[in-house]
């Protein structure tokens, strides 16, 4: 009887783990290039599940919330692929700084500020923040696709790697865990 017993209590832990996940999830409409309205029925917050949870802290959380403010006006969020080294001001034409105002040049240059804190792009805590918090792609996400340096990190190891950057974060943007910032 003890081995049947295990399983209905493995199904009841499940059952409620998946009945508090619903705050995280709601639903998101959009209209497509197509202009066709789609409906994206599961979007996560990664950064308040995990403050919600206690694995961060609100200072940690507002930190992430300020990168991922100056990524969206640095225009960051919407590009296919960007080249890390000519974030801020590019000489090139090609890149189309010279169409980006000057709070979106600012907020570029805030952003490869950061990066530089974290010890560059191509750092696990660089790459981590850029995707998790600036791209709002999952952890597991990160991990298993892009990770570091094109190779899989095991999802533990990912978001020990993001709680260890947004503690960076935090410091470099001088926020104490009441949310107030010091003055440098």
């Amino acid at each position: 009887m003890t081995k049947q017993q295990k399983p209905a209590t493995r199904t009841r832990k499940t059952r409620a783990r998946r009945k508090t996940a619903p705050s995280a999830l709601r639903q998101v409409t959009e209209l497509d290039p197509n202009g066709v309205e789609v409906t994206h029925h599961r979007t996560v917050d990664t950064l308040r599940l995990m403050l919600d949870a206690g694995v961060i802290t609100s200072a940690m959380h507002a930190a992430a919330r300020d990168f991922q403010a100056a990524f969206t006006i640095a225009c960051f969020d919407n590009m296919p692929k960007v080249n890390p080294m000519l974030m801020a001001r590019s000489p090139v034409a090609a890149h189309h700084v010279v169409d980006l105002s000057d709070t979106q040049i600012a907020a570029r240059e805030r952003v490869a500020r950061a990066l530089d804190a974290l010890g560059g792009h191509g750092s696990p805590a660089g790459s981590c923040v850029w995707h998790v918090v600036g791209m709002q792609s999952s952890i597991r996400e990160w991990a298993t696709r892009r990770g570091w340096g094109g190779r899989p990190v095991r999802r533990e190891s990912a978001q020990g790697i993001l709680v260890a950057a947004l503690g960076v974060l935090t410091k470099h943007y001088g926020i104490r865990d009441n949310r107030q910032r010091q003055c440098a």
